[in-house]
């Protein structure tokens, strides 16, 4: 095959491009069967960012995704054409990656929303991957539901049936979701989302969909299942134990130095974590190893072996062979200066020209935004970028823990913090007319355990006082944000020791020194440090508070605004004779009071490098007792779900994100944050501040990281039936799905007289059904249905009186008539005359709507 001839136009207005390797050649997949892949095929997937946030020096993500049947013919043809794609896009803005079906990478499943469907055999040749309005289907699909959901074509049989586990019996016409009983409600609203998408995807919308969640209050529907499946025999099978891996497991991170000797691979370890960014040399060639989970593969741009861009696979897999890991362990190629966030975010810091510029940028960024606040409002990326909700103008009020309670703290004291101490600082400003909230839980260093657990207990006494709206942010001193520092207007003084009751602080020593840094009210925080010479820095302000005199030292590299900022400071702090002392021309009392001389950094502090990383979208659950996250690449709103728990890493701070119905696992989620610091493989500092969210209270700091974000999203859900129950009411529509089975013949096989499975085919032998056969409700004038039953049904013809329909029990109604669907047997007019509406328009309606109606007008 020669790949250069007739290579698919790519178009760019489109994000995610799939070609399938259908008789060695490339073949490109229909947009609607998206998420559908043949076990026997390989496919080549392709994602260009469009978005400005994800495109912003993002590189397209290239995979090549091999079927676990598939052949090596197919598998050598998917690589050629993988690396003329490369060629095409540019290598150097691509990163490749490698995925086996049922293993692949986040990366990867974030792309199919509505999950992954494996399929059976291979794609026979002038077939389409999904046939609409086909109807003569048998299949069970075992969906994993997980925050990447999937589906596999497994055996029509009761021995695939697992309890922890969903499977779908599609019959064509009728899917019914069958809910183990040990599947929790976020993965049977995963599953239900899947079984919905098939629904419209594949059966323009007009299959009837059951639901079983309990099979004794299901007995109808699972009549019908075993009339497929035959009778189950013995009891389910236990859940398959998932093959997650924790953040533990992903903790590890190990560098390989690659290189070529007379033609053989010499493999060399370097270094492990922490790594940082200048062990990888531009005419070097390195794999990562990153605890046998992922192996990357970094190619320097001067490297001899980058000219070999085939053999980057194949190296990685002979380094999985080697070490023994699976044959499926996902591997990613990486280019030097096109690297993915994922890698990036395995070293310590990493920083290029531009973005240097970028963080300089954002300084002055900030000096304009206390000029013009509006702007965080309207534009809340800028908000996330600055860590600022406001321009701290809002009302603040503290409290000091003490004995476990709240100790208020008057306002002329709010910025002068104790080390042995916890604290509460509540803020609240206003956003779009609404009162917001944020309350800061501040730890110092020396507090105690029992401190710290009073300081959760009181927040979350506050918490329930302002009814769950507080945005709550976990602060360790020495690493509060900059909005922090800015309500107390940069005037923050940390005290060594611990605040008595009185509000006064221990008895202090006669000499004291602090540490000033900062150049605004959005940076300077002062510090006691220990009153010695060698605590000095040349490029800060230190305050040497004696019984007579108070020294404001300047270091020779201080800044003016650095010596503006410690002039404001200093008032809070002593009220004595003040003398300024610039370096090097100390009186020897200076030196006296601090002991005497003695060596300390007198060279220029550089600017601190802040990498930028992409802001990364976890799913947090727990296996073991271990932390286990899901990766949601290219995130919006749609991926926040009210059953999660999500964690943002926007890397200076950790947002945890709880929706409303894991709202109650706070504290689980805490320590889900703190073990994320502690087991990132980049050595994150464990006093990064953690920022806990909950549904329908985000702040923009929060909500900026996404592309868009809509206030109103949670506070016009529909009503719970429609999302919980499936638009299905009360209970499965039954009677729906059996009178779909009415359009089929039900034959048996020899079974000697038991219940086996049964072949589904139409009334006609045609294969399809035209889309005017199907209706969303029941037919006009058509025949009532009850419980499935082989014997022949009971029909009426014609219509029926509305007083022999209309709030009439099920036990007065006539013989024949379905309960369920009363209305049905209206005439056309009567049914216009009570409802208001055609049938053709009520049954357009969403379910919930038409139960609605019927409970009002008597027809329930």
């Amino acid at each position: 095959m020669d790949i250069g001839k007739g290579l698919p136009a790519i178009e760019r207005h489109r994000d995610l491009h799939i070609w399938i390797i259908e008789n060695l050649r490339v073949v490109p997949v229909p947009e609607r069967a998206y998420g559908n892949f043949f076990e026997e095929h390989c496919y080549i997937v392709l994602h260009v960012p469009q978005n400005l946030k994800a495109a912003q020096g993002a590189p397209s993500d290239l995979h090549y995704w091999v079927g676990k049947e598939a052949g090596a013919q197919a598998q050598g043809e998917a690589g050629a054409f993988v690396q003329h794609l490369q060629e095409v896009l540019g290598a150097a803005a691509t990163v490749q990656h490698r995925e086996a079906q049922g293993h692949e990478s986040d990366c990867f499943r974030s792309y199919f929303r509505m999950g992954i469907i494996y399929r059976k055999g291979g794609l026979a040749s002038g077939l389409r991957h999904v046939e609409t309005n086909m109807y003569n289907i048998q299949r069970l699909l075992h969906i994993q539901a997980g925050k990447h959901v999937s589906a596999t074509e497994v055996e029509l049989s009761w021995n695939s049936f697992n309890k922890g586990d969903i499977f779908l019996l599609d019959l064509g016409k009728v899917m019914i979701q069958w809910n183990g009983p040990e599947t929790s409600i976020p993965e049977k609203a995963r599953g239900r989302a899947l079984t919905y998408s098939l629904q419209d995807r594949e059966r323009g919308g007009r299959a009837q969909i059951g639901e079983v969640d309990d099979e004794v209050e299901a007995a109808d529907l699972m009549q019908v299942m075993e009339a497929v499946l035959g009778c189950r025999v013995g009891s389910l099978q236990a859940t398959t134990p998932s093959k997650s891996i924790n953040q533990l497991q992903k903790a590890s991170v190990r560098l390989y130095h690659v290189c070529e000797k007379d033609e053989d691979l010499v493999i060399q370890e370097l270094a492990t974590c922490p790594l940082t960014q200048d062990l990888l040399q531009e005419k070097n060639y390195y794999i990562l190893d990153q605890g046998g989970f992922k192996i990357y593969v970094w190619q320097g741009r001067r490297s001899s072996l980058q000219e070999k861009k085939e053999a980057a696979f194949s190296r990685a897999l002979a380094f999985i062979q080697a070490k023994g890991y699976p044959t499926y362990t996902n591997v990613e190629v990486v280019n030097d200066g096109a690297e993915s966030a994922a890698f990036k975010q395995l070293f310590q810091t990493w920083s290029t020209k531009q973005q240097r510029n970028k963080n300089l940028g954002g300084l002055s960024k900030l000096t304009q935004v206390r000029l013009d606040v509006g702007q965080l409002h309207s534009q809340p990326e800028l908000a996330a970028q600055l860590r600022m909700v406001d321009d701290a103008s809002g009302k603040v009020e503290v409290w000091c823990i003490q004995d476990s309670r709240r100790q208020p703290v008057e306002r002329k004291h709010h910025g002068q913090l104790y080390a042995g101490n916890c604290y509460l600082v509540l803020y609240t400003y206003q956003k779009m007319g609404r009162a917001q909230h944020i309350l800061y839980l501040w730890q110092g260093h020396q507090a105690t355990t029992h401190e710290i657990n009073g300081l959760n207990c009181n927040a979350e006494e506050l918490d329930l006082l302002y009814h769950g709206a507080l945005v709550q942010e976990h602060v360790i001193m020495g690493s509060e944000p900059p909005h922090f520092l800015a309500i107390l207007q940069g005037q923050l003084v940390v005290f060594q020791g611990r605040m008595g009751h009185n509000g006064e602080g221990q008895p202090a020593s006669a000499t004291r020194l602090f540490h000033v840094q900062g150049t605004d009210s959005y940076n300077t925080r002062t510090v006691e440090v220990q009153a010695r010479a060698s605590a000095l820095n040349s490029s800060d302000i230190f305050l040497l508070v004696t019984a007579s005199t108070c020294y404001l030292w300047f270091g020779k590299g201080c800044s003016g605004d650095q010596r503006e900022m410690a002039r404001m400071v200093v008032t809070a702090i002593s009220g004595e004779n003040k003398e300024t002392v610039l370096e090097g021309q100390e009186p020897p009392h200076f030196w006296e009071a601090l002991g005497g001389r003695a060596p300390y950094p007198s060279h220029k502090r550089l600017p601190e490098d802040v990498s930028s990383f992409q802001p990364r979208l976890f799913e947090c659950s727990s296996q073991m007792g271990h932390l286990v996250l899901t990766e949601v690449v290219f995130f919006s709103q749609e991926d926040l779900d009210k059953y999660d728990i999500m964690l943002l890493d926007a890397w200076q701070e950790i947002f945890l994100w709880l929706g409303e119905a894991a709202s109650e696992r706070k504290k689980e989620s805490v320590a889900w944050g703190q073990e994320y610091l502690k087991t990132h493989p980049a050595g994150r500092s464990p006093a990064t501040p953690i920022v806990v969210i909950k549904q329908g209270h985000e702040p923009p700091t929060f909500t900026g990281w996404f592309l868009t974000w809509d206030p109103y999203k949670w506070t016009n859900n529909q009503p719970c039936e429609e999302v919980v129950d499936g638009s299905l009411g009360a209970r499965p529509a039954i009677a729906e799905i059996t009178a779909e089975l009415n359009n089929f013949h039900l034959s048996r096989g020899p079974s000697n007289g038991r219940t086996g499975p049964l072949t589904l085919r139409r009334l006609e032998g045609s294969q399809e059904v035209s889309g005017n056969e199907l209706q969303r409700g029941p037919k006009a004038g058509g025949t009532g249905t009850g419980s499935y039953h082989s014997s022949p049904r009971l029909s009426i013809s014609g219509s029926l009186p509305r007083e022999q329909l209309m709030h009439q029990a099920a036990e007065d109604l006539p013989e024949g008539v379905d309960p369920a669907h009363k209305e049905s047997y209206l005439s056309d007019s009567d049914f216009h005359d009570i409802f208001g509406k055609s049938k053709e328009e009520f049954y357009s309606m969403a379910k919930w709507r038409q139960q609605q109606e019927k409970k009002r007008l008597g027809f329930f």
